[in-house]
């Protein structure tokens, strides 16, 4: 098998890399390296491109022939595409399609997508929400994921692709070994703000909004341990050579922690009892957001293995170490 992997010198799509490279599959990553690094590739080839250039895509798809591609690329601040819709509908789906068009020009007709539980916008009641659930994203990140979404079903019905998508919950933790991790210039991911305050990068970690409908007014959140997010990509590849395809998952554990339960097990594992303050609400939250995973279960056979939010602040207070060494 061999796997285009848009993106794949950022964070999710470095650790699918490499679980990719574990599994014995050849890669070949299309990246613009903007927010993700070369050296996060662990020696795996790399095509420097960008998809807003077709035909650099398509010469990447041409040259490299592979039987499959995942696509990780995209912008993916929730605050920013409220700030700047355009970018994101630009970036997000403008140039989606242009990787769509080169597969079709090269006869790729297989494809596993990284979606996004934004799509599911605000969910009616406090429940872990299935993929049957309404989707109304609150947020132009999440109208381009669902955008998305519609186009790959449209071409699956028209029967040129094949398709798997998968709707990410909170992405979190770091390579076990610690080869890899977040190294995002502009950390906003919860757990990575709270580590570098920890570390002193920053002078305080702003809480936005406590007056949520949850038990102690701050949003409620499910986070998954990068590895087994990216060992849900390696099924998915599978599953689309097997009887499986055309299908959306999500993909996280079905627990929720509030952000001042994830900032106290912060303080806990690093032993650092650094700066908080509250402060309004941002645009585009919802207050409850957890998965319905047994879907992915069932139908691929997922089992995560790191399901355990202190192991994944763990993994990546180490990572975080690592980097202050390195910097």
């Amino acid at each position: 098998m061999k796997v285009l992997v848009t993106g794949g010198a950022g964070y999710i799509g470095s650790h699918t890399l490499k679980a990719l490279r574990n599994e014995g599959i050849e890669t070949l990553t299309f990246d613009n390296l903007s927010t993700g690094h070369d050296w996060a590739l662990l020696g795996s080839k790399l095509y420097i491109g960008d998809l807003s250039d077709f035909e650099s895509i398509n010469k990447a798809i041409f040259y490299f022939k592979p039987d499959t591609v995942i696509h990780f690329a995209a912008s993916i601040q929730v605050g920013e595409s409220v700030l700047n819709p355009l970018l994101y509908y630009t970036n997000n789906l403008k140039n989606t399609i242009n990787l769509l068009n080169a597969m079709i020009k090269n006869d790729i007709k297989r494809i596993v997508f990284s979606s996004s539980a934004a799509v599911y916008g605000t969910p009616q009641n406090n429940k872990p929400v299935q993929e049957t659930c309404t989707t109304a994203p609150i947020n132009p990140y999440g109208q381009t994921k669902l955008m998305t979404e519609k186009i790959l079903s449209d071409m699956a019905c028209a029967n040129q692709i094949e398709y798997i998508a998968l709707r990410y919950f909170n992405a979190a933790g770091a390579d076990k070994d610690t080869e890899i991790g977040q190294a995002y210039k502009f950390a906003t991911h919860l757990i990575t703000r709270a580590l570098k305050t920890a570390k002193g990068e920053f002078e305080k970690l702003e809480i936005y909004g406590t007056d949520y409908p949850t038990p102690d007014g701050t949003c409620i959140r499910d986070y998954i341990h990068v590895d087994d997010l990216a060992f849900a990509h390696v099924l998915s590849l599978k599953a689309l050579f097997g009887n499986i395809k055309n299908e959306i998952f999500n993909v996280g554990y079905g627990n929720g922690y509030s952000v001042k339960e994830v900032i106290g097990k912060v303080k806990k594992v690093t032993n650092i009892d650094f700066k908080v303050s509250e402060s309004a609400r941002r645009e585009g939250d919802p207050p409850f957001l957890v998965a319905d995973s047994s879907k992915i279960k069932q139908l691929l056979g997922w089992l995560p293995k790191y399901n355990d939010l202190e192991y994944i602040i763990n993994t990546a207070w180490e990572w975080e170490k690592k980097l202050s060494k390195t910097q």
